[in-house]
C-alpha cells in the first residue's frame, strides 16, 4: 500500500511550511530511517518551530495518519464498510482510499487471515499508538515523518541499534541516580509547558 499511502498524503495535506521529501533527500544512509515513509522538509529550518503554522500543519500530518489508518482498519473489520463519520479529510478518503483497489484488497486479505489465526488477529489489532518524528537527514535538513508504533522503537530506528540487554544490578544502580535526574527534569518541563500531567509513584511526587 506505499504508493497509495503516498498519494492519499499528497492529495489531502495542503501544506506550505513542510515541503514533501523524496526517500534520497529524507533517508539517513547509515540506517535507511524512514525506510520510505512520507517525509516532508521544514522548509526554514529550526526557525519554523517560532510558527503557529508550523504545528498547525505538523498537526494536519497527524490527522491524515489518523484517517489513513482508522479507515483501513474499518475496512478490515467489516466488508466495505461504509466511511467513518469523524474523518478529517472525508473527500480523500472516499475517492482515493476507498475507490484504491490495492487498499480494499489489503484490508480483505488481513481479514480474511485475522478470521483463520486468532494470534495473528491479536498481534495487529489496532492500537492507538503512532511516532510524528522530526529529526535531521544527512544533509542537515530537519525531517517531519509519521508511522504506527510507540516512540521508543521510533528512536531504535532512527539510531539502528538493537540493545543487547544484560541484567547487571550493579551497574544499573550507578546510573540510575542521574537517568532518573534527566527523565524528571523532561518531566517537569512538559507539565510546565501544559502538555501532560504528572502522576505520583511510590518513587516521586505527582509534580
Amino acid at each position: 500500500m506505499h504508493d497509495v499511502y503516498r498519494e492519499f498524503f499528497d492529495k489531502a495535506l495542503d501544506l506550505k511550511i513542510l515541503k514533501p521529501a523524496s526517500e534520497a533527500d529524507a533517508c539517513i544512509k547509515l540506517t535507511g530511517y524512514p525506510q520510505g515513509l512520507p517525509s516532508w522538509e521544514i522548509q526554514g529550518g529550526a526557525g519554523a518551530f517560532k510558527s503557529v503554522y508550523f504545528w498547525k500543519e505538523y498537526d494536519e500530518v497527524l490527522k491524515g495518519f489518523i484517517d489513513f489508518y482508522r479507515t483501513f482498519f474499518s475496512q478490515v473489520s467489516t466488508h466495505n464498510a461504509p466511511m467513518l463519520p469523524d474523518v478529517y479529510f472525508p473527500e480523500e478518503v472516499g475517492s482515493v482510499l476507498l475507490f484504491n483497489n490495492d487498499f480494499m484488497k489489503t484490508a480483505k486479505k488481513v481479514r480474511d487471515h485475522c478470521i483463520v489465526d486468532a494470534k495473528y488477529a491479536n498481534a495487529i489489532r489496532w492500537q492507538p499508538a503512532f511516532k510524528q518524528i522530526i529529526y535531521r537527514n544527512d544533509a542537515g535538513k530537519l525531517i517531519v515523518t509519521i508511522s504506527q508504533n510507540s516512540i521508543g522503537n521510533a528512536i531504535t530506528e532512527l539510531l539502528g541499534v538493537v540493545v543487547n540487554r544484560v541484567p547487571d544490578a550493579a551497574a544499573y544502580s550507578r546510573c540510575e541516580a542521574a537517568l532518573i535526574g534527566r527523565m524528571t527534569e523532561v518531566r517537569r518541563r512538559l507539565i510546565e509547558a501544559d502538555l501532560g500531567e504528572g502522576v505520583a509513584t511510590a518513587y516521586w511526587p505527582k509534580e
